[in-house]
């Protein structure tokens, strides 16, 4: 909720700030690109594991990653960063919702504030950063099938059957590409190293991407995981991760069908850049790319997401709106001294 609410603040900040005619050139962009990572010191090389692979291990989370919409706002078109107005005016926007925090504080009181964490924008307009507009591709017939068919607590008001809720909304998981994009909190990610295996947890959903990098293939298409099959392999310094085998509707409407291959390199000693290209044939129309930096924070805190124990709110959702319990529902209220209103009391 939190990304979806500082996205279109921001996309009212930049449009109050953007002049007409922003534009960089192509060599300043590329530039732009290569300045998101500080420069290693002299004579540094990427830190190897004692069996000789690059040693990614430590915490990187993508909290401070909150403050970025993941698709690129429209008026900006084309363009990949922000002009010094329009970053001041984003950082200012996410300052005062930082400052929530306090205010809550202030008022006794625990509010959007408390429950999100939020961050301050970076210099590049999106997470998406292919195609050139920033933007996810187009859905397919059966895309937007699929879009419009996908039941969750955000477009559904009456509850019969956990077929009602969504995958997220029943802590199962935040497919893919998902898991590795900010959330509303707990964003943390942590990599494990053994030879052979590389292992990326992510602290929302608890759940752990196992990447094999012992030459195997990937099992045959009709065995599917939540979060895919991964295998991977080292280009030079680059970790190269593919991942297939995924089980539908996972994420974004997914199908079987969907692909995604991520880069993962060492820039300096706390910074990753993290790339990863996604497609999906039977519901996007053309592939797109994710690309930003990863920072290092060992001292981050990698809670338990205990998203179920004492969770009542899907029976709760079902109990309070099902036709099922309509009379259940109406003795409580007439034992108050109320009379129901017809029909089913929805949200």
């Amino acid at each position: 909720m939190k990304t979806h609410v500082f996205a279109a603040a921001l996309v009212l900040s930049l449009g109050a700030a953007m002049p007409a005619a922003a534009q960089f050139t192509q060599e300043e962009e590329d530039a732009m690109m290569e300045a998101r990572f500080d420069a290693p010191p002299a004579g540094w090389e990427v830190p190897r594991t004692d069996w000789d692979d690059p040693d990614l291990r430590g915490k990187w989370p993508i909290d401070y990653l909150a403050g970025t919409p993941r698709t690129r706002p429209p008026q900006l078109g084309d363009r990949r960063f922000l002009t010094d107005e329009e970053y001041q005016a984003a950082f200012r926007t996410a300052e005062s919702m930082i400052e929530r925090y306090d205010e809550e504080d202030e008022a006794n009181m625990m509010a959007m504030g408390h429950w999100n964490e939020r961050g301050h924008p970076l210099r590049q307009t999106s997470l998406t950063m292919e195609p050139a507009n920033g933007q996810m591709p187009p859905r397919t017939a059966e895309g937007e099938r699929r879009a419009a068919n996908e039941k969750t607590s955000w477009n559904t008001y009456v509850f019969d059957t956990m077929d009602d809720f969504g995958v997220f909304d029943r802590c199962l998981t935040r497919g893919m590409p998902g898991s590795m994009l900010p959330g509303a909190y707990n964003m943390g990610i942590e990599i494990f190293q053994s030879p052979g295996l590389v292992a990326i947890t992510v602290e929302m959903i608890h759940e752990t991407r196992m990447v094999y990098l012992d030459g195997r293939d990937p099992p045959p298409a009709d065995v599917q995981f939540d979060l895919g099959y991964s295998i991977g392999h080292w280009e030079g310094d680059t970790l190269v991760i593919e991942t297939t085998n995924f089980r539908p509707m996972m994420s974004g409407g997914n199908s079987e069908q969907m692909r995604v291959v991520e880069h993962l390199t060492m820039k300096n000693q706390d910074q990753i850049h993290y790339e990863a290209w996604v497609e999906d044939p039977v519901v996007l129309t053309g592939p797109y790319k994710l690309d930003f930096p990863w920072v290092r924070n060992d001292d981050y805190g990698m809670y338990e997401y205990a998203c179920h124990e004492g969770n009542v709110q899907v029976r709760g959702y079902i109990m309070s709106t099902s036709a099922r319990f309509a009379e259940e529902r109406a003795a409580t209220w007439r034992a108050r001294g109320e009379e129901p209103e017809s029909g089913v009391p929805v949200r």
